[in-house]
């Protein structure tokens, strides 16, 4: 199998979560239709290709390197209406937006199909349209690093990466020789599934119009990784100032 890793940061992220027009919040990790949308721009593909649908098929894993905070932005909108007796009307409504700041998430998509995944590994440095992290007003902070490589399967794959967090999140924790993250991913990745739940997250359709989507099993589990700046910064003289490094 040919899996893609792909590591995603910028200052903000959102995906999914309630939504509405009042209150949208935001999941904690990656949803696996946002990396589908994400490359599915790459590929450029419309909302409306039958396309998208296929892309259901790859395996997807997703591990949090670095656990973002969560933002809330508050908005007011000018809101226009027409009364029932045909007059124009306008006022307020307030609203409230959260994202995910300063996260780092690597994603893992796989696929027997070593053509498809050449094509979306050359797609996402030559992206058709503009990438964006959950919303159009999360745009990918610069290049995204990606590897294509083989592997068993994306799970496997982030059992075995190396972290890759953020250098100034890294100082601030190398007093730990390893860090726990977690990883979630298709439960049909794994035959020992010991946290399963149903999440509403395959696309039928990114139509602005008709938005749809079907739900899929999700499971989890944690890992340990080791700190690269562990031994560094144990032996080596202290320097107040390395945080900013």
């Amino acid at each position: 199998m040919k899996v893609l890793t792909i590591r995603l940061t910028a200052p903000l992220q959102s995906y999914g979560g309630t939504a509405s027009f009042n209150y949208r919040t935001t999941g904690l990790h990656p949803s696996k239709s946002a990396v589908i949308g994400m490359i599915a721009a790459a590929l450029g593909y419309r909302r409306y290709d039958c396309r998208i649908k296929k892309l259901n098929q790859l395996k997807y894993a997703v591990r949090v390197d670095q656990p973002g905070t969560v933002l809330r932005d508050f908005q007011t909108v000018e809101w226009k209406w027409t009364n029932k007796e045909g007059k124009k009307l306008s006022g307020t409504k307030l609203t409230y937006r959260d994202y995910l700041q300063d996260a780092v998430f690597i994603v893992a998509v796989g696929s027997d199909d070593s053509d498809l995944m050449s094509r979306i590994s050359y797609a996402l440095k030559h992206p058709r349209f503009s990438l964006f992290l959950g919303r159009r007003s999360n745009p990918v902070a610069g290049v995204l690093e990606t590897d294509l490589s083989d592997s068993i399967s994306p799970l496997e794959t982030l059992r075995e990466e190396p972290w890759q967090a953020s250098l100034w999140y890294q100082h601030r924790n190398s007093s730990k020789e390893d860090t726990r993250v977690e990883i979630f991913y298709d439960s049909s990745l794994s035959d020992t599934n010991k946290y399963v739940k149903v999440v509403k997250d395959e696309v039928i359709s990114f139509d602005s119009k008709s938005r749809e989507y079907q739900s899929r099993m999700e499971s989890s589990e944690f890992v340990n990784l080791q700190n690269p700046l562990y031994e560094k910064e144990k032996f080596e003289d202290h320097d107040a100032m390395s945080i900013f490094y």
